[in-house]
């Protein structure tokens, strides 16, 4: 998987519980689990591991979306420290919950700490409730978190940062540490639709979407480039796609609910390989599995049968 090829990122397992997607294994999982497949992505040489974010589920929420939600800064930087060289991928951080000021510290000293691999992946948000217990006005969650955005970037960006927003004013601070990386690390934005697409093309670095179609995937690409095109910007516009949920160890569970999308590696390749041609720059792999052993397993599946053929 090195710079020339295509990049694969994967969603750490147990940091989210999503009924109708969480194993049996992960209920009763932890810190130990999370890590060994953090370190196994890491010397398999997948791109990025990601953790989501919801600061609080209301409790009419529960069934749908299940109570373990990790903070994602703390667990990816905590995973930074026993890790070498994989990236660690907010995916992603719902802006508006966060103060932008404390963010842009939390994430500097993360990414100082690992030496650069912070990814920064950002959402407007879609919990309506969640949004009413953090008394955050729900309807300006659009236009907060692109001010946020420019926070950040200010402060990460600027020795000398001012900003004069709707929400936050601000002069003659310092934010320090700044991050590792240089001028700051990228900021990827998650959803589905052209608002986000524009979005991630003004303000941040690249998009995420999220159980997309091909035909939508194809059509928001093409009007995400052309507005990149547009705009002059030198740096490019990366996207992180979503693939089929794969099984490549023929170990899925009789009883199981998630469909695997089975192929031989050299047919999934050829998947892959037309994602590269639109212009996919990573691809967001997930597994069937039913232990964090057999998670591992496919890991290793993909990197040895799949990445080589890219």
């Amino acid at each position: 998987m090195g710079s020339s090829r295509i990049g694969f990122g994967i969603g750490l397992p147990v940091v989210q519980q999503v009924q109708g997607k969480v194993r049996d294994w992960e209920r009763s999982a932890g810190p130990e689990e999370i890590e060994r497949v953090a370190c196994a992505a890491d010397r398999l040489g997948y791109a990025h591991i990601a953790c989501s974010d919801h600061v609080i589920v209301p409790r009419t929420r529960l069934e749908a979306m299940g109570g373990p939600w990790y903070e994602s800064v703390a667990t990816l930087a905590y995973l930074g420290g026993k890790t070498q060289r994989i990236e660690l991928l907010t995916h992603v951080l719902v802006l508006p919950y966060h103060n932008p000021l404390a963010l842009a510290k939390s994430l500097a000293s993360a990414d100082l700490m690992t030496r650069g691999r912070m990814i920064v992946g950002v959402g407007s948000g879609h919990l309506k409730p969640e949004f009413k217990i953090l008394k955050v006005p729900f309807e300006e969650r659009g236009a907060m978190t692109d001010e946020y955005i420019e926070i950040l970037k200010t402060l990460w960006e600027s020795d000398a940062p001012e900003f004069n927003g709707k929400y936050f004013q601000f002069r003659d601070v310092v934010l320090a540490p700044r991050p590792h990386r240089k001028p700051r690390p990228p900021i990827w934005v998650g959803g589905n639709n052209r608002r986000i697409v524009r979005r991630s093309v003004e303000h941040g670095d690249g998009w995420v979407p999220w159980q997309i179609s091909p035909e939508e995937l194809r059509e928001l690409m093409q009007y995400g480039q052309e507005l990149h095109a547009r705009s002059g910007r030198k740096t490019p516009w990366q996207v992180v796609a979503p693939f089929p949920t794969l099984d490549l160890i023929g170990r899925r569970s009789a009883g199981t609910s998630v469909a695997a999308h089975l192929a031989a590696p050299a047919d999934i390749a050829a998947e892959i390989d037309r994602m590269r041609a639109l212009g996919v720059a990573r691809v967001a792999v997930s597994f069937v599995h039913e232990s964090c052993s057999e998670l591992v397993e496919q890991l290793e599946a993909f990197a040895s049968r799949v990445a080589p053929l890219l």
